[in-house]
């Protein structure tokens, strides 16, 4: 495979709803996309980073920029290479994981283009169809919270994912199972949470959830140790897990019982595969976290949610959950509590660069 041009689109779609975390509230969601020209056809790819660096350090314009001034002329500069090189020819430059993601996948949906094959059977997946949950952001009130969790349990959505933060944990949990009793609840805490906090965490037993996702900072493991070791709620990483090596560490020291895997925080679709694989081998389950993508992102997501290990339903959603109108031809929708895997090659899904264009998409050209 030889690169040999790239076109970034930068659109804002606006959010259905507005998303509150820990780390803030998105009401817009600055989406960038890829288009690689290769010498066997186009692949699109997204780099799926927030508008500011407060999830981790990266942040949409730091992803193009790097993209423009060291990525892609590194890859045009490489000739002839495998899709699989990608990450070993563009290891120089270090971090930028949601930047790098972006331009593999780009480049696996030309590759897998060009041979007839979905990115689904490529990375081995068994599933024609995927559970999918919902995370629900921090709220106004618990009325509303149990409002908005009923809508998306007669939506379809077996698994929700309550966002919580110190102050806000046990009511909100208490306030859903009460209302749910039978819902398939998990909770994310993004790392607002301190050592000196482990014993108020584990009162959160009491709501029989099926996991409790980074309650503390991404490079403390030895918190992550202490509430495994005395919490009957299964520990899950997500911020921590940057890598296989990460995921590996993370393991063997005991700090996870669960992995969170995303595509745009562990560099890419091959490095998801590889953290997949070795969870597999070591009987960790996992399942596949999103960053609010477009069609492009979410396509990538779940084909990657289609292999055997992703045991829990994916903070996937259907396109509606966060857009009135997505950047692919066709959205995904729920079929009961899942979403289809797309079969077509590559991606599978087909990208409206016309709709691109009309909503004030920036186009760069290199």
């Amino acid at each position: 495979m030889r690169v040999l041009a790239l076109k970034i689109f930068r659109v804002k779609l606006p959010l259905v709803s507005p998303f509150r975390t820990s780390f803030g509230t998105q009401t817009v969601r600055d989406i960038m996309l890829v288009k690689i020209t290769t010498d066997v056809g186009d692949g699109w790819g997204e780099c799926a980073v927030l508008e500011e660096p407060l999830y981790n350090e990266e942040f949409v314009d730091g992803a193009q920029m790097v993209i423009e001034r060291w990525l892609f002329p590194m890859l045009r500069a490489s000739g002839d290479f495998q899709v699989e090189e990608v990450s070993l020819l563009l290891g120089k430059i270090k971090g930028h994981r949601g930047a790098k993601a972006g331009l593999e996948m780009a480049l696996l949906d030309a590759h897998l283009r060009s041979t007839n094959v979905s990115l689904a059977s490529f990375l081995g997946g068994v599933r024609s169809q995927v559970e999918v949950g919902v995370s629900v952001g921090i709220p106004d009130s618990l009325d509303a919270l149990v409002t908005t969790v009923g809508n998306y349990v007669e939506q379809g959505y077996k698994r929700v994912k309550l966002k919580i933060e110190p102050g806000f944990d046990v009511l909100p949990l208490q306030a859903v199972r009460t209302a749910f009793p039978n819902l398939m609840l998990q909770c994310d805490a993004n790392g607002s949470y301190a050592s000196t906090d482990i014993a108020h965490l584990l009162e959160l037993d009491e709501f029989n959830m099926i996991l409790i996702e980074q309650p503390f900072a991404e490079d403390d493991m030895e918190s992550h140790v202490l509430l495994a070791r005395a919490m009957d709620t299964p520990v899950c990483l997500d911020e921590s897990v940057v890598s296989l090596n990460t995921a590996i560490s993370a393991v063997e020291c005991g700090a996870a019982d669960v992995i969170n895997i995303k595509i745009a925080r562990v560099g890419g679709v091959l490095e998801a595969r590889a953290i997949h694989d070795y969870c597999a081998s070591r009987d960790i389950p996992v399942w596949c976290g999103g960053m609010l993508e477009s069609g492009v992102g979410r396509a990538a997501n779940i084909a990657l949610a289609s292999m055997t290990n992703f045991v829990f339903p994916g903070d996937i959603s259907a396109s509606d959950r966060y857009f009135a109108r997505d950047v692919v031809t066709e959205p995904f929708t729920l079929d009961g509590s899942t979403l289809h895997v797309p079969r077509g090659t590559g991606l599978g899904v087909v990208v409206d660069e016309e709709f691109l264009l009309q909503s004030g998409s920036e186009v760069t050209v290199l």
